[in-house]
């Protein structure tokens, strides 16, 4: 029997869940809610393409009469303000409420907000939506110097790309170290020359204090001792999932909307997805985990029961002239093999992480193209019982799992 899909959220999650459920079921009725301007587009464009012809056309990750021929109803600029499980309807920002018998929820996240005094000034960003991006661009010709708050991967490859611009650009991060949560230490020092010898001013261990100017930005106060001049800030400091929704409902939700392996929430018939979702305890906020979650959940939603199991988390980034990516468990604590290689110039890192004689992690700046043969042996969990571990160096190591 042909049944009505809510899905709330236009990002990548919902698009992979609509061709999921168009694999099994032609007929039941789905409804698409975007609360953003634009039709479903490629986020990850934003930060990577910020200074390309990036409007909505150039990024959309469907064409606009896709979804016709998906029989999808889409709304965009439509927020969704409240769900009504009892009655299983959603109410629209324009009063009006649609009625649904599956409800999938793929809001994703937003960036998280630092403590900032001024934080809301005029001339500071972050970059979440194409708004935001439209946003910087319009006021780059003014800027001569950018302050980045923030080293992730995402402030960093907005630092090259506007440093390519020809901008002056400083990135400061509150920890000890860059990509704090995807490198190791060392891979971060690494990193941090790399980046600094490119000409970009780079401040680890240091707390924004306030951002500085009157009616516009005019700088930052960094420990509450030194001033930084700056025309725009740009921060990127973590994310945060969009539960808003079910706060008021009996759906359980901790840092996301709690989910089983069938993206199933604790209320029959709603689902989740996609940055929004908490599985085992995990929040990702990745593309590629947000696509495989998005896939099930639309499976699951028409009646095809398919588990989804945890995929490895990866992280790239190509920037800086260099290539580099983190995947899998890098805790070296949680390890009880690490193998490394390094070259002499410190511009090439290999560090594998062991546990029980597999591969669980692996971090890699220089030669990426072993990549994804280290993923399939993590979520394939390789026994390396067969290599002499205490005598093997990591290119060895990989040869040998290649054939």
């Amino acid at each position: 029997m042909a049944s009505r899909i809510v899905i709330i959220g236009n990002g990548i999650a919902s698009i992979t869940a609509i061709k999921a459920i168009r694999e099994v079921d032609l007929d039941s009725e789905i409804y698409l809610i975007g609360e953003e301007k634009f039709y479903p587009y490629n986020r990850i464009r934003l930060s990577k393409g910020m200074l390309d012809d990036i409007e909505e056309n150039n990024i959309l990750l469907q064409k606009k009469e896709w979804y016709e021929e998906n029989k999808v109803k889409i709304y965009i600029n439509t927020k969704v303000v409240s769900v009504d499980i009892d009655n299983k309807e959603v109410l629209l920002s324009d009063a009006t409420s649609i009625k649904y018998d599956k409800l999938l929820f793929a809001n994703g996240s937003s960036n998280r907000v630092p403590p900032i005094d001024g934080i809301n000034k005029v001339g500071v960003h972050t970059i979440r939506t194409l708004d935001n991006v439209l946003g910087i661009k319009d006021n780059l010709n003014k800027a001569e110097q950018i302050i980045i708050i923030g080293g992730g991967i995402q402030g960093l490859e907005t630092a090259w790309i506007l440093h390519k611009s020809g901008k002056k650009v400083i990135v400061v991060e509150l920890l000890s170290r860059l990509m704090p949560r995807e490198l190791d230490d060392k891979a971060s020092e690494i990193l941090k020359k790399i980046i600094i010898d490119h000409g970009i001013q780079i401040l680890t261990s240091s707390s924004v204090k306030q951002i500085l100017g009157d009616s516009k930005v005019e700088g930052i106060l960094v420990d509450e001792k030194s001033e930084i001049k700056g025309d725009i800030v740009i921060y990127s400091t973590g994310i945060s999932p969009n539960i808003e929704l079910v706060s008021n409902t009996k759906i359980k939700a901790k840092r996301g909307i709690v989910v089983n392996n069938k993206m199933e929430t604790t209320i029959e018939n709603i689902y989740a997805a996609g940055d929004v979702a908490e599985f085992n305890d995990k929040v990702t906020g990745l593309w590629n985990i947000a696509i495989a979650q998005g896939k099930v959940a639309g499976y699951n939603i028409v009646g095809k029961e398919i588990a989804y199991e945890d995929i490895t988390p990866v992280v790239t980034l190509n920037a800086f002239d260099i290539s580099l990516f983190s995947m899998g468990c890098i805790d070296e604590t949680n390890s009880t093999k690490v193998l490394l290689d390094e070259n002499v110039n410190n511009t090439e890192y290999k560090k594998i992480f062991i546990k029980n004689n597999k591969i669980v992690g692996a971090i890699v700046i220089g030669d990426t193209r072993k990549s994804p043969l280290i993923k399939s042996a993590i979520e394939k969990e390789i026994l390396l019982d067969e290599f002499d571990l205490s005598n093997v160096s990591v290119d060895e190591l990989l040869n040998k799992l290649k054939k």
